[in-house]
């Protein structure tokens, strides 16, 4: 059995998209299972890669849509393409399961080789607040109706399901898994000498979803008055220049060097706290079960929230930002549980 997962960005929704990996597995334990990703996720999708004692993903297949996009009139692009679409026809896929629901992503399971009978999956319709483009319908031969208002884990579980011709796992039978037990990584020697330290993602790509800025001087100054450094992340300059502005307010608070996305495992993992708003940073502290507080200030709590771990915190809803006050008691719990 030849099994392909196509799912190519971003950050949150490949994250979300990971418990796939365990349902396949349950369902057909022996299966080679490849997955398409765009090439700045590749590193997700490492600690997956199937190895001695673990059965996961046994290949990553690198794809960079967006940078081919920008430079279409370049040879080295159409070359690139040429060894991907080359890459992607080397096995006869099954089962095919794309959980996107976009052009782009239904595309790439034309490229994919298919074995006779091949069953093509991909969502029917559209989920409230999410993308979704109607014509990436004509790449399956299996769309998957679900409900309009559906969580990005469960969605994803649904499709899968339902090309496996299994019933959806509900959640109260079968919580979402998404890294391997006992794997966890080391934050980055730098990290060492902080001693106990929050991170706190302010940035998101909408200032709509942005918690305000006193709200974060308020949060931050009750974290460093229960020990903690405060740290600020970025993305680029104008968010570089926002964590200066709050760490200047907040008593030794600090505003680390850009870090790589694989290096944000191990940060993320050796902080006593995180929070932040519904990003991907932000998500990738609740998939890996670290005491996480998430801020939904203009997008649906129902969407993304973190419902598998008693270590994770959802606060406000669309259009209704939590009040500092919430977010440091339910900080502070987290704090005094761990």
């Amino acid at each position: 059995m030849n099994i392909l997962l196509v799912k190519l960005s971003s950050l949150g929704d490949v994250l979300h998209n990971l418990p796939i990996v365990w349902d396949v597995r349950a369902r057909f334990p022996e299966a080679r299972v490849d997955w398409v990703v765009e090439e700045g996720y590749v590193d997700l999708l490492e600690p997956l890669r199937t190895r001695e004692g673990f059965r996961g993903v046994d290949n990553v297949i690198s794809i960079a849509l967006r940078r081919w996009k920008k430079g279409l009139f370049k040879g080295e692009t159409w070359a690139e393409l040429g060894r991907c679409r080359a890459q992607l026809r080397q096995t006869p896929y099954d089962l095919v399961i794309e959980t996107q629901g976009l052009i782009k992503s239904a595309l790439v399971t034309r490229m994919a080789g298919r074995a006779p009978g091949a069953v093509i999956a991909g969502l029917a319709n559209r989920t409230d607040y999410s993308g979704y483009e109607p014509l990436a319908r004509l790449f399956y031969n299996r769309a998957v109706q679900v409900p309009a208002q559906c969580h990005a884990v469960d969605r994803s579980r649904r499709v899968a399901a339902a090309a496996m011709d299994m019933a959806f796992p509900e959640r109260a039978a079968a919580l979402p898994r998404f890294f391997p037990d006992g794997w966890l990584p080391v934050p980055p020697a730098g990290y060492a000498g902080l001693g106990p330290y929050a991170l706190c993602f302010h940035a998101t790509a909408r200032d709509a979803k942005r918690w305000a800025d006193e709200n974060w001087v308020v949060l931050g100054r009750e974290l460093a008055d229960h020990g903690l450094t405060v740290l600020f992340p970025w993305g680029n300059a104008a968010e570089r220049a926002i964590s200066e502005r709050l760490a200047a307010r907040i008593p030794g608070a600090r505003v680390p060097e850009a870090f790589r996305l694989q290096e944000a495992f191990g940060i993320i993992a050796g902080a006593s706290l995180t929070l932040g708003v519904d990003t991907g940073l932000t998500h990738l502290s609740a998939v890996l079960g670290r005491p996480t507080v998430e801020l939904y200030c203009d997008s649906p709590r129902w969407k993304t929230e973190g419902y598998w771990s008693p270590l994770i915190r959802n606060l406000g809803d669309l259009g209704a930002p939590p009040e500092a006050a919430e977010v440091v008691a339910a900080a502070c719990a987290l704090l005094d549980r761990s």
